[in-house]
């Protein structure tokens, strides 16, 4: 198989016995997809959370770290036909230090989340001067930077993309009570659990 071809969730050997924490399990990484995924596409819903659920669905999909994420540009995503409702996809993905490339099928439910947060990364940089960032996720606030304001639409850092999903633990987590158990606080956990079903599957 050579690196372009599609691929399921992967990562390096060692990597589960290196991290300290344990995963979530995957019916729990299921239950976030599913309510992540949900919120997205409801109407109205805000710019975050479609771009909370798009990070999730592309690790569910590619096991990719946020490092990856944060270099997928636009052009390594094939949507499939433009006017077709569901199609599958898929998404070129350079996987860690060594910037291996792999190409990923994307399941039909995330092509019509991505179609959907392409849209709304459009009017994020519908203010910006010049031309909309190639990144594929993109700040959706006003930031600071050194005290200087950073307008929105700008390519996200890795801690934006920490920061996004600590807000939606602390709000799940403050939502659900004692009805779930409480999300942890690392993403990483819940990567993991699809990784280690990808592994026995």
């Amino acid at each position: 198989m050579t690196s372009a071809d599609a691929t399921s969730p992967q990562t390096g050997s060692g990597e589960l016995a290196r991290y300290p924490r344990p995963p979530v399990s995957l019916e729990e990484a299921e239950w976030v997809w599913r309510e992540l995924s949900t919120e997205a596409m409801r109407t109205g819903a805000k710019p975050e959370a479609v771009r909370l659920a798009v990070i999730t669905g592309l690790v569910r999909a590619t096991g990719a770290r946020y490092g990856d994420l944060l270099r997928v540009r636009v052009e390594d995503i094939d949507l499939g036909p433009a006017r077709a409702k569901t199609s599958d996809g898929s998404v070129l993905v350079r996987h860690g230090k060594h910037r291996t490339p792999r190409r990923h099928l994307l399941p039909a439910d995330l092509v019509v989340l991505l179609k959907h947060w392409m849209v709304v990364r459009e009017e994020l940089a519908a203010e910006l001067e010049g031309s909309v960032p190639r990144a594929l996720l993109l700040t959706v606030h006003h930031t600071h930077d050194n005290g200087t304001t950073v307008a929105s639409g700008l390519p996200i850092s890795r801690q934006g993309l920490v920061l996004s999903w600590r807000r939606f633990v602390h709000r799940t987590n403050a939502r659900y009570g004692a009805l779930r158990p409480p999300l942890p606080t690392r993403f990483e956990q819940i990567r993991r659990a699809w990784i280690e079903a990808s592994r026995e599957s």
